[in-house]
């Protein structure tokens, strides 16, 4: 009979309580807090890292230096870790910014650590929501790496999305209306060309329409998104619009509902990333093993 890699969490971290709370209502796993605070030597052995960090700190980076670079940003947490443990693959995500950041300095730290510091085969690439079924503008870059040199491939698009139809609920609280003078005075300045759609301004405060999300924020979204000019994203459509199924448990309050949506990875994307990889790692790992899955949030 042949063995089965079956996926098995060994450890997680999110220092937000409220993303815990989500974690550990939805997978039966609660994360460790602060990441920054946990000793490499004390995470389980695992074969990938899966791990999204923040780009805002990254100003300090331009030198070139490696490790030296990237001490006192988030990056370096996962860097330490990879170096430790030596999982055979990894997955990181970021924001698109990343690739132009500091006139690409950054992003070319990040490699140059990844590959000569530490040791893998590297590849990366700007993935859109859109080109994986999901009807939200949102690119992201997807930077994946390997222990041994492999002909690792990124995802081809799948098209067409899913309409808004199948993402919209169909009843919905009156709290997430606009009032009646908000909604009259937008449809009075524009009118969508499309039956179905997404409102929202742009920095010139011009209202555009597309039959599709623009990328959810964490923190802006619930203002500046309006279906068909009427009302805002509830929770459940905007996890849906990242790709989460109806099966996945909503226990926090709506604004902190809001902030994990528009901070989580597209589950599409993710999904056509890692289904590419598996085979790899697993032609490299004994098979007897369980495969087990590293995350950092």
């Amino acid at each position: 009979m042949e063995n089965i890699l079956v996926p098995e969490c060994v450890f997680s971290s999110d220092i937000d309580k409220y993303c815990q709370d989500s974690y550990e209502a939805n997978f039966g796993h609660r994360p460790t807090g602060d990441i920054t605070k946990v000793d490499e030597k004390d995470i389980p052995d695992h074969d990938v890292l899966f791990a999204g960090f923040p780009c805002q700190p990254f100003s300090i980076i331009g030198q070139m230096q490696g490790f030296n670079d990237i001490r006192g940003t988030l990056f370096f947490d996962i860097a330490r870790i990879i170096k430790h443990k030596k999982p055979k693959a990894f997955v990181l995500e970021n924001v698109k910014q990343l690739v132009g950041h500091n006139g690409g300095k950054t992003l070319q730290t990040i490699i140059k650590t990844l590959e000569k510091d530490l040791g893998y085969t590297v590849k990366f690439a700007v993935l859109n929501a859109l080109d994986y079924g999901l009807p939200q503008k949102r690119e992201r870059v997807i930077i994946v790496g390997h222990r041994e040199p492999i002909l690792f491939s990124f995802p081809s698009p799948v098209r067409p999305f899913k309409p808004l139809s199948e993402i919209l609920e169909k009843k919905v609280d009156k709290k997430h209306y606009a009032s009646e003078y908000i909604a009259q005075k937008r449809k009075e300045t524009h009118q969508s060309a499309y039956k179905l759609s997404i409102w929202h301004e742009n920095k010139a405060g011009n209202i555009c329409s597309y039959p599709y999300s623009c990328a959810l924020r964490a923190g802006a979204s619930y203002n500046y998104l309006l279906v068909n000019g009427e009302r805002r994203l509830t929770p459940r459509e905007m996890f849906r619009l990242q790709g989460f199924s109806d099966s996945y448990k909503i226990v926090v309050a709506d604004g902190q509902a809001r902030k994990q949506a528009g901070n989580a990875v597209p589950v599409n994307v993710v999904k056509a990333v890692i289904l590419k990889l598996l085979p790899f790692v697993a032609t490299t790992m004994d098979m007897t093993s369980v495969l087990r899955e590293y995350e950092v949030r």
